[in-house]
This record gives C-alpha cells, structure tokens and sequence, in this order.
C-alpha cells in the first residue's frame, strides 16, 4: 500500500480509490467528501498565489543595469491597437499612455532593465506592471534616448540620469487589474493626439519613430503638432492625411518572424 502511493507529487483522488477499498462502506461517503473538499482548497490556494504573483511589481534597484557612463538602463513601450473600421491608418490607431500621480500630461510605460531579464523582457514587464496589458513587442528600437528622473533634474552629471530605449508593443491582452493600478491610469488615445499630452519631446520623438516603423514611411510631425497645440488643432499635416495608408497596415508592419519576440 506504501508503495503504490509513493511519488514526488501526491493525487487526493488516487489516495482515496486505494483507502476506500478498504473501509466500511458507510465510510466511504464521507472519505469521498473530504478528498473532494482537499482538492478544491489546494486548487483555489495554487490559483490565488498565481494571481497574486502576477500583481506583484519589481521593487528596489539591486538588479538594476548601468552602462560605463554610471547611465541608468531603462526599457520601455507605446502600446497600440487597430480599432475595427475602414479608415485610414491613422484614423484607426491608438496607443495606450499612463497617468502619474499629481500630473496632467501623460507617459509611455516604461522602467529599470535589470540584471535577470533582457531589453524585451524588461519592457514587456513594466508595461505589464504599469499599464496592465500584454502583446507582442519588436524588437525594432523606435530609439535611444538620455534623460534624467524627477528626483535628479538639476544634477549636471550622468549620475542619476537614465538612457532608455522604447518599443511598440501590439497589445493583445487587457487586464482588469495590475501591479501599479493605484499609481497608473490608463488612457487609449488617437495617436495624433498623444503628441499633445505628451510630457516631454523624447516620446514624441519616439512617436515619429513608431508611426514611421508601422506605415513603412519617414514620418516626422513633431514639430508641426508642437506648434499646433497652442491652438488646440491637432489634425495630421495633409501631405499625411491625403494618402490612404489603411491597406498598408497588415503588409508595412513587422512579419511575425521580426516582431514575435514574447507573448508577455
């Protein structure tokens, strides 16, 4: 009997087959009952502490990588989806922007590139941390930029400034809760509208860059929506918006060989 229940993992249902071949039959019943009652406990213990796992956020910096200029490592993404329809490229896309506390204007997700993880990893992480969503990354950088953290604005030095890379993300997963959902709003946005509620020119720079990496053509707007904000005129320059890029979208993007880096 000890041996045929010996074995690295233990089966509630298969233990109670061997013992109740052996009891009374007015025992059986209630082994029954209590081996079912085991099994839902664990079962409902194992899916908590999955879904507990996946809310928690990365804290501290004890893995965090810098470069030989004493550069902070940072990763980050636009997440985007197609709406449904038959517009224009443009007119179909969105990208998902988060809230931080105390502020007005919005940001990318993005955070430390730690030790354990590489680049896409650690960008698929905070955005899954920060904004609750998962997709498919490319692993195409949209750019490099070096800016410094709001604890380190007036410090000349490289000590305390961060270098960071972004990508695009398709997002294919939204989740109703996520690790940093009390410090994060999350907002779809047209993608011409991001230029505005940008914080700084970096992401939208690095918007030119991702509306260039999925229409196939060199986008630069920057400057053009800069100047428009002022006045609250947000539409695309017409050399943009006269051209019918819908039916570019599935052929200009990525192949799923150069972008499928990780379901994250």
């Amino acid at each position: 009997m000890d041996r045929e229940v010996e074995g690295d993992s233990f089966d509630p249902f298969r233990f109670n087959r061997l013992w109740t071949t052996r009891l009374p039959s007015c025992m059986k019943e209630s082994t029954q009952r209590f081996t079912l009652y085991t099994s839902i406990v664990v079962t409902s213990f194992v899916v908590r502490r999955e879904m507990a796992s996946s809310l928690l956020a990365r804290k501290g910096r004890h893995r965090q990588r810098y470069d030989h200029e004493n550069y902070r490592l940072v990763a980050g993404c636009i997440p985007y989806k197609l709406k449904d329809g038959t517009g224009s490229l443009f007119d179909r896309l969105e990208v998902l922007m988060i809230s931080t506390p105390n502020r007005s204007d919005f940001v990318f997700p993005k955070g430390g590139w730690e030790n354990d993880e590489t680049i896409y990893e650690a960008a698929c992480r905070e955005v899954l941390e920060e904004a609750g969503v998962k997709g498919i990354i490319n692993k195409r950088s949209l750019g490099e930029w070096v800016f410094r953290s709001k604890s380190s604005e007036m410090n000349c030095s490289p000590t305390g400034a961060c270098k960071g890379q972004v990508f695009a993300l398709e997002v294919t997963e939204v989740l109703d809760s996520w690790a940093e959902q009390s410090s994060h709003t999350r907002r779809w946005v047209p993608v011409m509208n991001a230029y505005s509620l940008c914080r700084y020119d970096w992401m939208r720079e690095a918007l030119d860059s991702f509306l260039s990496l999925v229409s196939g053509q060199k986008i630069s707007i920057i400057a053009d929506v800069t100047a428009a904000a002022t006045n609250q005129d947000l539409t695309p320059p017409q050399d943009i918006t006269s051209t019918d890029i819908s039916s570019m979208c599935m052929i200009q993007l990525p192949t799923s060989t150069e972008r499928a880096i990780a379901l994250c």
